[in-house]
């Protein structure tokens, strides 16, 4: 009498990378975002957090929310994009953009900074309040570009608490901001704004690093928050973007430095080593 063959059981494992897949098609064909080319270990542990948060067990469950609910399908977006920043939350980054922005902005007729998927408004507000004090506002553009439609609406409606100043005024003092860092906003009841003629040196727009092409031509380029993310491929990808969209001797800050195999690396040349800043030679 023949046995009957027992079916395959894949692992664990296998079928949470097949579960996890689909998440990521369902994202890319439905809504059109696309985290395909991510860290997928970066990617489990951002999933874990929304998955917690949602009561999903399992990823597929996690997607079967996504599919059906848009609220989860925000708390998916907003674990797996940068999360948003504080003003003056990364003392190291802003001493190294002190050192910087004279050199890579002093020169241009109309100098432009592109934040490529920028921590929201607070990045962009520290940047503005950076230029401001080394007296490059007046001519210089920020672009603030973000994955989400969400993310622009936060980002163009952002104002601080007037009861977190203590705390962001102790953050602006740590990054060797003299001063008050009030006199950089406006206050509106029991919140804070930056300054009109600060505000209208960003312009916000919609951006996905991951399919669009080049926008503009720029002197500095900043994207030090989401390339950890970024598996091998996608990062070729985008720092091939980069390349494209930088200015002859414009400057790029990265999340670490490029290797000597990098395609692109013989173009740059480090401008604090052993960070990773760079400006464009070729």
């Amino acid at each position: 009498m023949m046995e009957t063959p027992v079916p395959h059981q894949p692992s664990a494992p296998a079928v949470e990378e097949l579960e996890l897949g689909l998440l990521l098609e369902a994202l890319v064909q439905c809504y059109g975002y696309d985290f395909r080319g991510h860290d997928r270990a970066a990617l489990r542990h951002k999933l874990a957090a929304a998955m917690a948060q949602l009561g999903a067990r399992t990823i597929s469950l996690l997607q079967d929310r996504v599919l059906h609910d848009p609220g989860a399908l925000a708390t998916v977006l907003r674990a797996l994009h940068v999360p948003p920043a504080a003003l003056f939350d990364d003392a190291q980054e802003v001493a190294q953009l002190r050192a910087i922005l004279g050199a890579c902005l002093h020169g241009a007729a109309l100098p432009k900074v592109w934040l490529a998927d920028c921590a929201g408004a607070m990045q962009a507000w520290t940047l503005a309040i950076l230029l401001h004090e080394q007296q490059l506002d007046n001519g210089t553009e920020i672009f603030a570009t973000v994955p989400s439609d969400e993310q622009l609406a936060d980002a163009q409606d952002a104002s601080v608490a007037l009861a977190d100043l203590p705390v962001l005024q102790e953050n602006y003092a740590r990054c060797g901001g003299q001063g008050a860092l009030l006199d950089h906003f406006v206050v509106q009841g029991a919140h804070a704004v930056l300054l009109p003629q600060l505000r209208s040196r960003i312009t916000w727009a919609q951006y996905n690093l991951v399919t669009d092409a080049s926008c503009n031509e720029f002197q500095l380029i900043v994207c030090r928050r989401a390339l950890p993310d970024f598996g091998p491929v996608l990062r070729r990808r985008v720092l091939q973007l980069f390349h494209d969209s930088l200015a002859p001797f414009g400057v790029l800050g990265l999340d670490r430095p490029l290797e000597a195999d990098d395609t692109l690396a013989a173009s740059y040349q480090p401008l604090l080593p052993p960070l990773p800043w760079y400006r464009r030679t070729v």
